[in-house]
């Protein structure tokens, strides 16, 4: 169990450090294309080739933790990804952090250990090939009633004649990206159980393929969201939405429990809980040093100036099919500010 933990944990490591690096290396490099100049001028740029490798390092490492591990054990622990982009970002990019971000990393480290204290293999429970369209289902059911939701809310708006984008909107679209990349990791899981218990081999690629689609079409609609909403609001609920989906899914398709032991229950809880706290601390420190009393706020180091300009800017997202595909906002606005500052 550790040794899946260690993986994923490397794993979410190597996917947001590597589109960091990628974005780094963007700032000086032409828009992709398929002109040979222009791939072998990204090829040539060792940021963003170190990035791109970790990334596809990093997706490599993740499938072989779902191999090893419940999905109700992976996906809570590739949330402390924003955990260890934070700490990256504070020591190599040198952006400062608040106590809120540091007391976010130390809940997602206690969390982590609680998964791993808590968990327990399990045996792989029979599973039907059904239970894929099922589950494609169940997710199309969701996503008919948040945009039903969203489509009211949007004729509510008109009629109102406001302009604004609200909460409602980023709300839908945070949960919407969320509930695939959960559905991703699932996918994924599904299809090393597939081949466990004699089916086609030609299942397992076929599942990573529908997981590749669904961390695709989650992007977009986070791109969607973060187009004009705040990236704390979409970040946060896809955040906490793919933990979710995930680990609820693992449970229900899957067939996974919870640990017998009712002190390993706990610890396992109590990780799942630990960890969805502290991924929104880290998304929301910003907001949340803002709302403290002026006489704390000045107490507090770093203060607003890590990601003043979170609302401001939104989040720029470096484009990528990963389940993990949360990055965080202040580290990419910080990239994309800092070349410009350097000019003038």
């Amino acid at each position: 169990m550790w040794e899946s933990i260690c993986l994923t944990l490397v794993a979410t490591a190597g996917n947001n450090i590597g589109k960091v690096l990628q974005k780094k290396g963007t700032v000086i490099l032409p828009p992709l294309s398929f002109k040979l100049k222009v791939i072998r001028a990204y090829a040539l740029n060792r940021e963003w080739a170190v990035g791109f490798l970790m990334d596809i390092l990093g997706a490599l490492l993740m499938l072989i933790a779902l191999s090893q591990a419940p999905v109700s054990v992976i996906q809570p622990v590739s949330g402390c990804g924003l955990a260890i982009l934070s700490v990256f970002s504070h020591f190599y990019l040198k952006e400062v952090m608040n106590v809120v971000d540091w007391l976010g990393i130390t809940l997602a480290g206690i969390g982590t250990i609680g998964v791993g204290a808590g968990g327990e293999e399990q045996v792989a429970s029979a599973i039907s090939i059904f239970h894929l369209p099922w589950l494609a289902f169940i997710v199309a059911v969701l996503f008919v009633l948040l945009n039903a939701w969203l489509r009211i809310f949007r004729r509510h708006r008109r009629q109102q004649e406001m302009m604004e984008y609200e909460v409602v909107e980023e709300i839908i679209y945070g949960l919407e990206s969320g509930i695939l990349f959960g559905m991703a990791s699932v996918v994924s899981k599904m299809g090393f159980l597939f081949m466990e218990q004699g089916f086609s081999r030609m299942l397992v690629p076929v599942c990573i393929g529908i997981s590749i689609s669904c961390s695709g079409t989650g992007f977009f609609y986070q791109t969607r969201g973060l187009k004009h909403g705040r990236a704390i609001v979409v970040s946060t609920c896809a955040a906490v939405a793919s933990i979710v989906s995930g680990v609820l899914a693992g449970m229900l398709a899957l067939g996974e429990k919870l640990p017998s032991a009712p002190v390993a229950r706990l610890l396992l809880l109590l990780g799942w809980l630990l960890i969805i706290v502290g991924v929104i601390l880290l998304v929301s420190s910003a907001r949340l040093v803002r709302l403290l009393p002026r006489r704390f706020r000045q107490l507090v180091p770093g203060g607003v100036g890590r990601n003043s300009g979170l609302r401001r800017s939104g989040s720029v997202h470096a484009k990528d099919t990963s389940p993990s595909a949360v990055i965080h906002a202040a580290t990419l606005h910080h990239l994309i500010s800092s070349p410009s500052k350097e000019k003038a």
